[in-house]
């Protein structure tokens, strides 16, 4: 070959080094499209895998992701996870911190924020059942959030910053309160234990809890004693002769004021209050208990 003469092979490196788009050149110097093109049979081996089109499936032993086969004694690469979706804005969706079915004291709390904002028109339960459902879509329509029903980290923050601590009574609204720890007194024998801070009676005897129970006491002007009493009438029909109402299952305990039945508290909850009895809304659960106390048993009223 002599000088100024340069090999094909030769153009095709200086191509690549100097970082060029690389063109098919002809031994006499012509490009694709300025001679006849000559087909010619592939080197054995030298056939490169191809990509397969958009939808189909690669061939036996390619990669899926590169469409090349695997060096002998190299796994394929493995697939990848893809992304969590994004959410509207392309950012992640945020965590679901309550939905449909949960039951907890965070479900109970939102309850009772929702019922500030007037989202939920009953008490707090801390089931997180259709109502609830309902009013988290209203609050999160309202303010432009996807209506998912289920209380979200944006949801959540959001609300926060609308309402205030829900109070203790504002939780058990419906009730529903965990008893207060028993009173010293009612540790022994057979006692009718009375927390206000609470609003519930838990009978106890020998200091064991047999049965526990949603109660109303009186209301701020006819308030019921507190102290230590002996049960020392029981009237299963009974109707009070100073207000005429029904007053069943009463368990009279000091002057006028007894443990017994409320319809009216079954019907309004704490919305209402007593002349000074302990009311009872569960009909079933103070049949049980009429039936097992007896004359003299204690009764112990304490904050």
């Amino acid at each position: 070959m002599g000088k100024g003469v340069m090999s094909v092979g030769a153009v095709t490196v200086l191509a690549l080094v100097a970082g060029c788009k690389t063109v098919e050149v002809g031994s006499d110097g012509a490009r694709p499209g300025e001679q006849e093109p000559r087909s010619a049979a592939p080197a054995p081996g030298a056939q490169g895998a191809r990509t397969p089109a958009p939808g189909q499936a690669p061939p036996a032993g390619q990669s899926p992701a590169t469409g090349q086969s695997p060096a002998a004694g190299q796994s394929p690469p493995a697939a990848r996870t893809p992304p969590p979706a994004p959410g509207p804005s392309g950012a992640p969706a945020p965590k679901i911190l309550m939905r449909q079915g949960d039951r907890s004291l965070q479900v109970r709390a939102l309850q009772a924020r929702l019922r500030q904002i007037g989202w939920l028109p009953v008490n707090p339960s801390g089931l997180y059942g259709p109502l609830t459902v309902n009013g988290v879509k209203g609050f999160q329509a309202r303010r432009g959030l996807p209506p998912t029903g289920a209380a979200d980290a944006v949801t959540w923050q959001r609300l926060l910053a609308m309402s205030r601590e829900p109070t203790r009574d504002e939780l058990y609204a419906g009730g529903g309160m965990p008893p207060a720890p028993p009173d010293k007194r009612c540790m022994t024998g057979r006692v009718l234990c009375l927390a206000k801070s609470s609003r519930t009676l838990t009978w106890m005897i020998d200091g064991r809890v047999v049965s526990t129970m949603d109660v109303r006491f009186g209301s701020q002007y006819t308030p019921t004693r507190e102290g230590t009493f002996t049960v020392y009438w029981k009237s299963r029909h009974h109707v009070s002769t100073l207000y005429d109402t029904a007053m069943p299952y009463a368990m009279f305990f000091s002057g006028g004021q007894a443990v017994h039945y409320s319809a009216d508290f079954a019907t309004r909850g704490y919305a209402g209050g007593s002349h000074g009895c302990v009311n009872v809304r569960d009909e079933q659960k103070i049949a049980n208990l009429f039936a097992q106390v007896r004359m003299g048993d204690r009764v112990v009223i304490y904050k």
